[in-house]
């Protein structure tokens, strides 16, 4: 088998996989799916695939999926615009940690992010959280504590605010509140993650006391510096996560910027 040369990114958090997406192998997938469950995210520098090379690409990992607030690309069903302008006013899309539509049943397991227009290398940057990093500092008595725990997560969680500028563009309308329950503490090849989107989640299922304590508790440990790291964008540069041990932030700046996304089931 294939073996792609990786280069790790700051903190442990993810790794650059050198190779041409373009040409892509079967047997490279296969190394690129192993890489993602054991990094959680992965940096694919400077690639310019066309949308379709783009599409295919994001297909070998699952099934694309629809996301329930924006329409899609005019021209491509299967992406979705992120956009930010020098115009907006208020709150920039994305701005807050979180993990993408934890608030439906069945979230994308994996995202995907093409940098097509961004302002100069080290502004617009997205921070990334490694939250298998985040579940090994925990304290035992958290760790007990969240085992069988399920967060309560909300389409109209305080990151809902972020998408208003973009709603307004091009919506879906889709105005009805979703939500759904999963359990805070996930597995993948054995390793525990913390599955927690602060800017979904508003409360613990079957929790009376203290529900907020642990919230504010888990949304602040999950972000720390130690877990973290800035990934500066350049044009073409593609990002894989995996949705179940990653969170994600946007940055505040002021400029233009627009990312097209794709997420798989």
């Amino acid at each position: 088998m294939t073996k792609l040369s990786i280069e790790l990114s700051e903190n442990n958090v993810g790794c650059y996989v050198k190779t041409n997406l373009k040409n892509i192998t079967h047997e490279e997938i296969q190394e690129i799916k192993k890489l993602l469950n054991k990094h959680s995210v992965l940096f694919f520098k400077e690639q310019h695939l066309n949308p379709q090379e783009y599409i295919r690409f994001a297909s070998n990992f699952g099934k694309p999926a629809e996301y329930p607030m924006l329409k899609p690309h005019k021209d491509f069903k299967d992406i979705y615009v992120i956009e930010r302008k020098k115009s907006d006013k208020g709150i920039g899309f994305g701005i807050g940690a979180h993990t993408d539509s934890s608030y439906m049943n069945n979230p994308p397991r994996f995202t995907f992010l093409q940098a097509i227009q961004v302002p100069e290398e080290g502004k617009g940057n997205t921070l990334f959280y490694n939250q298998f990093l985040a579940y090994e500092a925990l304290p035992n008595e958290i760790k007990n504590k969240i085992e069988n725990l399920e967060g309560v997560f909300s389409s109209q969680g305080k990151i809902a605010r972020t998408r208003v500028q973009r709603e307004v563009e091009h919506g879906t309308n889709n105005t009805k509140e979703i939500r759904s329950k999963h359990k805070l503490v996930q597995s993948i090849d054995d390793r525990k993650a913390i599955y927690c989107s602060p800017g979904h989640i508003v409360e613990i299922a079957n929790q009376n006391s203290d529900q907020k304590k642990l919230i504010d508790f888990l949304t602040s440990h999950q972000t720390k510096k130690d877990f973290s790291f800035s990934f500066a964008w350049k044009k073409g540069d593609i990002a894989v996560w995996s949705n179940k041990s990653m969170l994600h932030a946007a940055t505040i700046y002021n400029g233009d910027r627009k990312m097209f996304r794709i997420t798989v089931q």
